[in-house]
Formats: structure tokens, sequence, C-alpha cells
């Protein structure tokens, strides 16, 4: 059995019910949704749709933009309208707090989702009036709780159990009000406290989660705590969207999304394989598998892609690879199923490395029409 295969099976998917965001599906059978969020100002619509429109090139499939206030729920339409033009259309999701009046605006503007929590909007007659316009526009609304914001008189429960508590809290609050078209998001900064918390939500109700490690960090920490987290819940079948945060340019969120998911064959995509370096390295394995990952950011297929640092051990560690590249004194060599087909200068093989990744991907189609 294959390894693709060997993941699906380990994965019992949770039965959730599907909610329609723009004209995607989270939960249900859908795929795992990637999203990300944008850290312009929602105001200045010609940075915001050009970080949208970059996340999107990226493989972004719902991005959420801050409101505010009340101008910026105004440029909803404007931004929409934008993303149009580009050919860049993505469900967007308004990400509010307190003031139910910006719901009610970024609803009459087109927005796809609102993010809000019920508990800080106001008395209850303010979130009937977000549920009634939501209902109308058919607008699901996403509530849940993260760990820095957990209401004191659940602060005696263990830490999961409170999140997830609060989270259901806000879920309560939007039922009463005969809505249902939910989704739920509980995260932690906790690594444990974010699966466990999904979890305990994941057996209570069947609305779809949004899962990821809030506040995770930079670059390394939020790597390896989304992994992590992600990687265990995936593999429960209980996530049904999916964010990486990322302190910075949220297009690394982006990137990390689809390798996680890549790497348990949920995504086809590239798999750039590299040793880790020894003595016998005669050249920069590093900077070369970032060439050659570069080479390939535009591929949706799987294929495996091996860079190798010597020769030596070239052939046989990069056998199972689909191609690869390994070095040697004055250049590099170029290996197709383990059978070296050339020597070339660095440049020059890069180039050859290309196009056998072309030809590859070119056969493989020719085969299936």
């Amino acid at each position: 059995m294959r390894a693709g295969k060997v993941v699906k099976a380990l994965i019992t998917k949770r039965t959730s019910r599907p909610v329609r965001v723009g004209n995607l599906t989270i939960g249900g059978d859908a795929p795992i949704i990637i999203q990300s969020m944008t850290n312009t100002d929602t105001k200045d619509v010609e940075a915001t749709v050009k970080q949208i429109k970059t996340l999107v090139d990226a493989g972004c499939e719902i991005v959420r933009i801050s409101l505010p206030d009340l101008e910026s729920a105004r440029k909803v339409g404007v931004i929409k309208e934008r993303l149009r033009e580009l050919n860049a259309e993505v469900p967007l999701v308004g990400d509010i707090h307190f003031d139910y009046r910006i719901a009610l605006e970024a609803i009459k503007h087109g927005i796809d989702k609102i993010r809000i929590n019920p508990g800080n909007i106001g008395n209850e007659s303010k979130v009937a009036e977000v549920v009634k316009a939501a209902k109308e526009r058919g607008i699901p609304i996403r509530v849940g709780a993260n760990s820095g914001s957990l209401p004191k008189e659940l602060e005696h429960l263990p830490p999961a159990q409170a999140l997830a508590e609060a989270a259901l809290r806000e879920v309560r609050i939007l039922e009463k009000h005969g809505f249902e078209d939910i989704v739920i998001s509980v995260k932690s900064s906790d690594v444990i406290e974010t699966i466990e918390s999904n979890r305990y939500v994941a057996k209570i109700v069947d609305y779809p989660l949004h899962v990821g490690v809030t506040e995770a960090g930079t670059l390394y920490n939020s790597l390896i705590k989304s992994s992590i987290a992600l990687g265990t819940l995936i593999l429960e079948g209980i996530v049904d969207t999916l964010r990486v945060s990322i302190a910075g340019d949220p297009l690394n969120e982006v990137i990390a999304a689809k390798k996680l998911l890549t790497a348990l064959h949920l995504r086809k995509g590239p798999n750039v394989v590299a040793c880790p370096t020894c003595a016998r390295t005669v050249f920069d394995v590093e900077a070369v598998a970032l060439e050659v990952e570069k080479l390939v950011t535009d591929v949706q297929e799987d294929i495996t892609i091996s860079v190798l640092g010597c020769v030596v051990n070239g052939i046989g560690e990069g056998k199972d690879a689909d191609v690869g590249i390994a070095g040697v004194k004055d250049g590099v060599v170029i290996f197709y199923k383990g059978k070296i087909i050339g020597t070339y200068k660095f440049d020059e093989g890069l180039i050859k490395l290309k196009e056998l990744i072309n030809q590859i991907l070119a056969d493989r189609k020719d085969k299936t029409c």
C-alpha cells in the first residue's frame, strides 16, 4: 500500500455538517480548506487587494480581513470588485469585534462570512439583528474562543475544557436565535490545549471546525507547533479548515499549510527532498534545494525531486525520486529514476532538471487523456 493510501486509511473523517462560504463548502465531504489573514489596513484597498491576490496565487482558498470600523466594512464591496477584475476572487471573512453595526455593514457590502464573538457584540437584540441579516444573505458565522480571552467563570475548569466550553457558549447564543450556519474555532497558543479542546468540541457538536494554533510565533516556532497540533487533528479526521498562524508575512502561512497537507497526501504537490549534508557535500544543498523549490512553485501534481550534495549516495538515495540533482566536482549530475542521464554546469543542470520535470508531468497528462 502506497504512503498516500496508508495516510488516508488512518483518517476516520468526522461527520460534520457542510457550510457554504462563497463558492466553497467547509465540512461535509469537502477537502480541508486553507485560510490566511491579511495584515494590511483594510481601508487601503489596493494594498489589501494586492496581498489577497498574492495569497490566492499561492493557494489560499479563504481570506480573512480585519474590519475594525464601519469605514473598513464599506470597503468590502470595492475589494471584491477589484479581485474580480484581477481574476483573484476568493471568499472573504470579516473579522469583527464589539460593534454589531460593523457586521451589518459588512454583510450589506457582500462579505462571504463573518467572524464574531456574540458575547462581546452587546445585548441579545444586537446579536439577533446580526443573525437576521446573515440569514437573509446566506452568510455563515464563525464563532469560537482563544485561550487569551476566557470568561472568568470558566477558569475553574481544566484549560482545554474551559476553552471548548467558551466556544460552545457562543454557539448556544446563535442557536437560541435559530441560527445554525456556524463554523467553530477553538485556538490556544499551547499545542496540547489546542488538540484537547478541539477533540472536546468535536464530540459534542457537528459544526465544521476551523483549526489552528493561535499566536504560534515566528516561523520555526509556528511550524513546529502547528505541525504537531494540526497533524494530530487532521489524522483524527476533525479538521475542516485550517490556518497556520505565523508572525509576519501571511504568504508563509499558505506555503506552510500546503506543504503540511501535501506531506499528509491530502493535497497534490511537489516533494523536494534534500540530504542533511556531510563532509562529502560538494555544493550548498540548502541553496540548491531552495532553487529547485522555486522551479516547482506552480506545480500542482505529485512529483518527488531529490537534491543530494554528492554523487556517492545520490543514485541510491535518489532512486525513489522521479528526478534529481547531485553535486560533482565540476558541476552537477541529473538523474532520472536513480540513473544518471548527464553531467552539467550548475545553471545548465537546473535548466535540464526543469525540462525533465515538465516532460514527466506532460507524459502523465497524456496518459490520462
